[in-house]
């Protein structure tokens, strides 16, 4: 994929000479390495429309939010689907955030540049009116935090803590070298997990400091001593970071970096180690551990070690390369691909749209049910076949009106009294269900229209749309790729 030209094809961070915004195709020359991918297979850097990302995030829905740190953070991070039905996060910055549009443009614009498989890459970003919005890779396997604090089925085994310091040290390394040496509190809520169950950077920590943004967001007994000094961050404060991150591998726990020197000093390193472990790692890797977060942890910014020294001290400490991350973490790798060609309904609940998907619903009417509209037309006319066409009428002019709750009702109604059984009466009143967040009724309904019309696409893609507000995504994608292998079958008949 080349460039997608943008609005923000020209601006360029302060610290970074004016260059052309990388082609995800070209080689990334600082994935160097045996056990790095060649090629970062990310898409160019653009402006996003205020509009696609609402659609993205269903109006910035409050079940879509993905930061640990909750809804009343100032910035809030949602999970989006875009309309080609890539997976992304959404940074939603408090409305003063960055006042200046085009410094926050320029600003995302420079971190959008700097690429490499260790980092959660920066794909795009949305300045209009008031609204500061950053849109990066979308991590599916939690953070580092949620791995080491609040595990439910096993703790994070040693090797893959190892590889965490090992990937943290390659994504600081990289952007060292692309003259971007300041992270913003570095800490575990900011390392993530992709698909594959591999750690990576945050790109969000690359930004600048914003209006109303902390440069620590953590508890200052977290913070370098510097900071606490001249509210200032320098790259030596970076290396202070790593060794609080080093320092939550090897406990399992927060442990403030005083607390833990003096353990250190004490040669109580034990007293330091993660409980759970159960002594599964080996003690001189371990040690060698402790002894880099004692160095980065000096009170002294100039006697910490460089980023280099970072790598070449935790490169040595990987023993199980050949191992899988997702294995390592007893994940399961999600190998479900969104089918690439989906019909308008189909794309609509890929991306969540649900205006569109009503408006759909609207237009193709009961023309998929072959005699549903005149059924009642042979029968003999009573008051019962009265009754049934006005409610059905109601049903209708109220799901037309997106008057919801009472659809729901008449298109009950509708259920007990028809004696076949609508596919698009399931239908209109699954959506409904879906209008009123009951996502399992919804679901419900939707395996219903199937059961009355086996092929039929709308049946599949409304259960898709279910179970996706379900947060069932994997079971969606199958859903989604049923519904499109329906939707090409029934075109190739039409064809043939």
């Amino acid at each position: 994929m080349g460039c997608l030209h943008s609005k923000t094809a020209h601006l360029h961070s302060p610290e970074d000479p004016p260059t052309a915004l990388p082609d995800s195709k070209k080689p990334d020359p600082g994935n160097g390495g045996d056990d790095v991918d060649q090629e970062v297979q990310v898409p160019a850097f653009k402006e996003y429309g205020l509009s696609e990302l609402r659609r993205a995030t269903n109006e910035f829905n409050t079940d879509y939010i993905v930061s640990e740190s909750g809804e009343k953070a100032p910035n809030v991070v949602y999970r989006g689907k875009l309309e080609n039905n890539r997976l992304v996060a959404v940074k939603r910055f408090s409305k003063l955030s960055w006042p200046d549009a085009q410094q926050f443009m320029a600003e995302a614009a420079g971190v959008g540049k700097v690429r490499h498989k260790r980092l959660v890459n920066l794909i795009g970003c949305c300045a209009e009116g008031d609204e500061r919005l950053l849109v990066a890779e979308y991590m599916p396997n939690d953070t580092l935090s949620k791995h080491l604090f609040h595990w439910d089925k096993q703790p994070l085994p040693w090797e893959m803590r190892v590889r965490v310091a090992y990937h943290v040290a390659q994504a600081l390394d990289h952007c060292s070298m692309e003259n971007r040496k300041i992270y913003h509190d570095l800490n575990a809520y900011r390392i993530l997990f992709d698909e594959d169950g591999d750690p990576r950077l945050s790109s969000f920590g690359l930004m600048k400091n914003s209006r109303d943004g902390k440069s620590y967001s953590t508890n200052l007994a977290y913070t370098p001593p510097e900071f606490l000094r001249t509210g200032r961050i320098i790259p030596e404060s970076v290396i202070y970071s790593y060794g609080t991150v080093l320092l939550d591998l090897l406990s399992g726990k927060h442990i403030p970096p005083s607390h833990a020197l003096d353990l250190i000093r004490g040669k109580n390193v034990l007293l330091l180690m993660d409980s759970s472990l159960e002594g599964q790692y080996a003690n001189d890797d371990a040690t060698k551990l402790v002894e880099l977060a004692s160095k980065c942890l000096q009170f002294e910014a100039r006697e910490r070690p460089e980023i280099k020294f970072l790598l070449t001290s935790v490169t040595p400490l990987q023993k199980q390369k050949e191992v899988a991350s997702h294995v390592l973490m007893g994940l399961t790798k999600n190998t479900a691909v969104l089918p690439t060609m989906l019909s308008p309904l189909g794309k609509a609940c890929a991306r969540m749209d649900l205006t569109a998907v009503h408006d759909i619903l609207l237009k193709t009417g009961y023309k998929d049910e072959e005699g549903a509209e005149n059924e009642l037309s042979f029968q003999e006319w009573t008051q019962q076949v009265q009754d049934i066409l006005n409610t059905k009428k109601f049903g209708d002019i109220a799901f037309r009106d997106k008057d919801f709750k009472n659809a729901i009702e008449y298109y009950s109604k509708l259920v007990v009294m028809m004696s076949v059984p609508s596919a698009t009466v399931f239908a209109r009143r699954a959506f409904s269900y879906l209008m009123n967040d009951q996502a399992e009724l919804a679901l419900r309904d939707a395996m219903q229209a199937q059961v009355c019309i086996p092929d039929w696409p709308t049946a599949f893609y409304l259960q898709a749309l279910a179970l996706s507000k379900l947060g069932m995504e994997t079971d969606a994608h199958d859903m989604l790729n049923d519904g499109a292998a329906f939707e090409a079958k029934r075109t190739n008949s039409w064809r043939g």
